[in-house]
């Protein structure tokens, strides 16, 4: 295989993109800076978390997604009383053959969307890092692959504390992105309005990407080029949320890599074989913003996220960029 991406491949990526960017639309209004960068998520291979208020597209995004594609989905709803075992399932005796069977849970998907996912109790959460990290769940000593390719979409409302379970950094890291939907626009909302059925059984989309069409969409982006100064200037971003005073801690090396992949990943969504600047630029935000916290305390976590999202973009306007 070659260490670059052809021209065929090329096309053959744009066109299957172009299917999967139309199809979404019929059901996400307005909102195409949103569906790109999901785009960029599924590509790069990387786990997506949706965090916004109730009621703005969440979860009809997910199955806009799902639906789209050729692949198996399953829907979690994380509640309080949801057990690990309920997730990825659980061995159980079975008589007819006298030993312990391993029955798969929900996370055995293609796209997997954790709905409402602080609603959990941190056990459960924790179920979710090995198989968000590796593609397998561990039971019993015995590993079990989910499969290829694998995408957990997870939401969860930023305002509503009451019942709710923070997810832990380490959970965080294992997003590649964080993302917010946002009110749309009037006109589209008007849309919206008017032809809205209500209840996600009324999403009629058939699938216009298979399973090997995605699979061979994220191993292309390993293909696409990254030059040194571009290189560069993720370290120095990088470097730079290291040595701000307004953050506890920077960026990690796995932050730094998730950067440089969902770049690649950009790049080939905007039917490139190379990375620009802009690829990083455009990507700080939701790729750095939830694995960073501010060194002053705040109770709002909607404000810490501006804070954040604001610093970073101080940060990124003080490095030259790349020509």
């Amino acid at each position: 295989m070659s260490d670059f991406v052809q021209p065929v491949q090329l096309h053959e990526a744009k066109q299957a993109l172009g299917r999967l960017r139309a199809n979404m639309r019929l059901t996400i209004r307005g909102k195409d800076d949103v569906i790109d960068q999901v785009m960029v998520c599924l590509v790069a291979g990387g786990h997506l978390l949706i965090e916004d208020l109730p009621g703005v597209g969440k979860t009809t995004l997910a199955y806009s997604l799902a639906r789209s594609m050729d692949c198996v989905f399953t829907r979690i709803q994380f509640t309080s009383d949801l057990l690990p075992s309920d997730v990825t399932g659980v061995a159980i005796y079975d008589e007819t053959v006298k030993e312990f069977v391993f029955k798969k849970g929900p996370v055995f998907a293609n796209v997997v969307l954790a709905d409402e996912i602080n609603r959990a109790t941190p056990k459960t959460q924790s179920a979710l890092l090995e198989v968000m990290d590796r593609a397998r769940v561990t039971v019993d000593g015995e590993a079990h692959a989910v499969g290829t390719p694998f995408m957990v979409f997870a939401t969860q409302n930023p305002v509503d504390y009451e019942g709710t379970f923070p997810l832990p950094e380490s959970q965080m890291d294992r997003f590649l992105m964080r993302l917010r939907m946002g009110y749309p626009e009037a006109a589209d909302e008007r849309e919206i309005l008017r032809t809205a059925r209500g209840g996600y059984d009324a999403i009629a989309l058939n699938p216009v990407v298979t399973r090997s069409d995605v699979i061979g969409l994220q191993s292309l982006v390993h293909q696409v080029f990254v030059e040194e100064s571009v290189l560069d200037f993720i370290l120095r971003i990088v470097a730079a949320t290291r040595t701000e005073a307004e953050f506890r801690n920077g960026v990690s090396v796995r932050g730094g890599v998730a950067l440089r992949i969902a770049a690649q990943a950009r790049a080939l969504v905007h039917s490139r074989d190379f990375v620009m600047p802009e690829d990083v630029t455009e990507l700080v935000a939701p790729i750095f913003a939830h694995r960073l916290a501010l060194a002053r305390q705040t109770s709002d976590a909607l404000e810490e996220r501006r804070a954040v999202s604001a610093v970073l973009k101080r940060i990124i306007g003080s490095i030259p960029t790349p020509t």
